[in-house]
């Protein structure tokens, strides 16, 4: 088994390296503290023009068609950087993905090279709604077919991007007398529609770069050729996209370890205390060895998930583990950085404080740990059964 990225993998992962260190990484703490959105959104254009905004997208849409492996490692290298960059890439990236998959021709060729190009700084998901957040087969939001129009009704949360989105994946009941899980369908909705308002920006513990609004629909028409994919089958569709987005947050997640646990490492090799370095005491070692220890594992899962997906082999439970176990390792990481800093990690001259924040959401969104678990369980009974 060969474990090595290929020669267009690393140039991918240096390029991406490299930018973050030298555009994102100087700024990072800033956009966290004060609301430039100027500068967080000429950075995502800065991200399109090199390619990062359509990894596993065909070149005839405007991607790089690298493939979901170059996406993993690009996603962990901008979040080492900045989360709330890295986010906005992984949803975009996805967002792409399912009108590649599932748009007409005149979809995809009307918004994927205006993701990919930048034009569009964002695309955006809207799928949890308030009574519908782990359990998403409960939305209540509808869809109701008039004529050549669709009728939307009804309101989605905690949506990454809305603020800054050119077009919006958005799922809609629209067969009310249908099984719970079904007759729900997908439809592309652009911002500025009548009906369709974008709400207050969220305040949040962390990634306060990225802006989290409320959708609201209120008889809001959009036209029939709106509707992505065949009508009633979108419940599906975003189950599958979710497993894909597992791979971008586990990545994210990665990133955001391994700079806490760097940041922390370095720390040690300069402090003092009982006339050592904190390096020499066995604590710190073992803390030191314990995180990286995990963060490796979470770098070998989420390698695995994303070659599986990238084969078009079954990957959903591989990825769910592949989150589950790196947004954990992030959250151990990040805590153990700050213990090593001690109170300087609590401040905010040091950047642990930032990373520890960012961190939190990665065991939240994309589906909670415990809805991981869940995802995990299931499969392998049902390998048994």
């Amino acid at each position: 088994m060969n474990l090595d990225l290929n020669e267009e993998q690393k140039l991918i992962q240096d390029t991406a390296r490299e930018f973050a260190q030298a555009e994102l990484e100087p700024v990072a703490a800033s956009l966290d503290q004060l609301d430039d959105e100027d500068l967080f959104h000429e950075n995502l254009k800065k991200l399109a023009e090199l390619g990062f905004m359509g990894l596993n997208i065909k070149d005839e849409y405007g991607g790089a068609e690298a493939g979901v492996v170059a996406f993993s490692v690009a996603m962990t290298e901008i979040a080492r950087a900045c989360a709330s960059t890295a986010v906005t890439v992984s949803v975009n990236n996805m967002v792409c993905e399912v009108i590649q998959a599932l748009g007409s021709k005149d979809q995809r060729e009307k918004y994927i090279p205006r993701i990919c190009s930048g034009e569009y700084l964002a695309g955006a998901f809207g799928l949890t709604e308030s009574g519908a957040g782990s359990d998403p087969a409960s939305m209540t939001t509808s869809a109701v077919r008039d004529g050549d129009s669709w009728i939307l009704n009804g309101s989605k949360i905690f949506i990454t991007s809305g603020s800054c989105a050119g077009v919006f994946v958005v799922w809609a009941v629209t067969d009310p007398n249908a099984p719970k899980g079904k007759g729900v369908s997908v439809f592309l909705v652009e911002p500025g529609v009548e009906g369709f308002t974008i709400g207050k920006a969220e305040k949040k513990m962390g990634q306060h770069a990225s802006k989290t609004n409320e959708l609201l629909f209120q008889d809001c028409r959009i036209q029939a050729d709106a509707l992505m994919g065949e009508l009633n089958d979108g419940f599906r569709v975003a189950v599958a996209e979710l497993a894909g987005g597992r791979i971008g947050i586990g990545s994210l997640a990665l990133g955001v370890g391994l700079a806490a646990m760097d940041a922390a490492t370095s720390y040690s090799l300069e402090r003092i205390q009982f006339e050592r370095k904190i390096s020499e005491f066995q604590a710190i070692q073992w803390k030191i060895a314990d995180r990286y220890t995990d963060l490796e594992a979470a770098r070998l899962l989420l390698m695995n998930s994303a070659y599986l997906k990238e084969q078009g082999r079954s990957f959903a439970k591989e990825a769910s583990m592949a989150k589950l176990f790196a947004s954990e390792a992030a959250n151990r990481a990040c805590y153990d950085a700050m213990q090593i800093l001690g109170g300087y990690g609590y401040t905010r001259d040091y950047p642990i404080e930032r990373y520890t924040r960012d961190a939190r959401i990665t065991t939240i969104y994309e589906g909670t740990s415990e809805i991981q678990r869940l995802i995990i369980a299931r499969s392998i009974i049902n390998d048994f059964s």
